[in-house]
């Protein structure tokens, strides 16, 4: 209901993608100008907010600034001087851990992990010395090779695979990691991918 409330209270709504938001304000019957947010127009941006204009940022799905491009906005928004304030919202690191009865008294979030196979391996292993629970971000189109790579480094561990948290086709499954790659090589993987891998 906060977030609602903001979105109709806001002089302009920043987007990562005007269109996917605009569905969510019409559902909603909110009529507010929309603009999409990235690097080259946060400057525009920062003139509203200069001008007196309220700025309600949007992401695609979780939370803005959590792997994010919303970042480069709060960022700059903070160094001048601009009020930031959260609203809370599904966070998909938040999300899964809660779902996978995964301990999580303590956790690292790596957000996406390198994309080059060689640097992927070497930041696991940093983080499999870490001795916590690590959560990933990941996207249908590499999940696959990051499980083979938490199987390589981790072994067969039992690890949680989270897809599209809060949405219509939300997935939460606890599996071994040769199993995961074998249900998602039966099926092409879809969707947003959260990784929840514990303590080993």
């Amino acid at each position: 209901m906060r977030a609602l409330r903001v979105l109709r209270e806001a002089d302009l709504i920043a987007c990562e993608d005007t269109r996917r938001t605009r569905a969510l304000l019409t559902h909603f019957d909110i009529h507010k100008p929309t603009v999409s947010y990235y690097e080259h127009n946060k400057l525009a941006l920062m003139r509203e907010l200069a001008a007196g204009r309220s700025i309600a940022l949007v992401t695609d799905a979780g939370t803005p600034g959590i792997s994010d491009p919303g970042v480069l906005l709060v960022r700059e928004a903070r160094a001048a001087g601009f009020t930031v304030v959260p609203v809370p919202g599904p966070s998909a690191v938040v999300a899964a851990l809660s779902a996978s009865g995964v301990a999580a008294d303590g956790f690292v979030f790596e957000g996406f992990l390198p994309v080059k196979p060689g640097r992927r391996i070497k930041r696991l292993k940093a983080l499999r010395e870490l001795e916590t629970t690590v959560v990933v971000y990941e996207s249908p189109h590499r999940v696959l090779a990051t499980l083979g790579a938490i199987g390589e480094v981790y072994g067969d561990v039992e690890l949680v695979v989270a897809r599209e948290l809060t949405k219509q086709f939300e997935e939460v499954v606890r599996a071994t990691a040769s199993a995961h790659v074998a249900r998602l090589t039966a099926a092409e993987p879809r969707g947003e991918f959260t990784l929840v891998i514990p303590a080993n």
